[in-house]
């Protein structure tokens, strides 16, 4: 993470809120487009999007083709998870994961699991709530290793802010 991008503060967590799925837009964005919406959502919490990193999920196979250069909601869900999840699994073990997840939920329950839960953890990491939810009905080794990484982030992404504050605090005092 570049230290200007973004001081994640309890504040930018506390508003911080991914769209769930059935709120992803479905009307077809372009590429720069696709990145400017995720973009929105992810910079509160530090993490950021550019449309070539887009490109190189889709060659990668992590996200389908574009459709006549259009992304849809299924494409923007893969990608925004694939943004935040990078941070601690590499592509090759989250296209794993991926395909693992796909065998046993759905993308829509899959999706709004990883929010729900990145919200729960973020919220209990930077002090905003005393105890973490249980999240989701069903219990699997997919879903474990889903919330073990979302748990993984919220820790960096706490991490990452203690350290953007000190550097901050260092840069004023010089």
């Amino acid at each position: 993470m570049e230290e200007n991008l973004n001081l994640v503060t309890v504040d930018s967590v506390r508003s911080f809120r991914l769209p769930k799925y059935n709120e992803i837009p479905d009307v077809g964005l372009y590429l720069e487009q696709t990145a400017k919406y995720i973009n929105g959502y992810l910079l509160p919490i530090g993490f950021e999007i550019t449309g070539s990193m887009i490109r190189n999920y889709v060659k990668m196979g992590l996200v389908n083709n574009p459709v006549h250069k259009q992304y849809y909601k299924n494409h923007i869900a893969h990608i925004i998870a694939i943004a935040i999840l990078k941070n601690v699994i590499s592509l090759d073990n989250i296209s794993v994961l991926f395909s693992k997840q796909k065998g046993v939920y759905a993308d829509v329950v899959a999706y709004n699991y990883f929010c729900i839960e990145l919200e729960n953890m973020l919220f209990y990491q930077f002090g905003l709530k005393d105890s973490v939810d249980k999240v989701g009905v069903s219990v699997s080794n997919e879903k474990k290793m889903l919330r073990s990484a979302i748990i993984a982030i919220s820790h960096i992404t706490f991490l990452n802010s203690c350290f953007s504050e000190i550097s901050v605090k260092q840069n004023k005092d010089d």
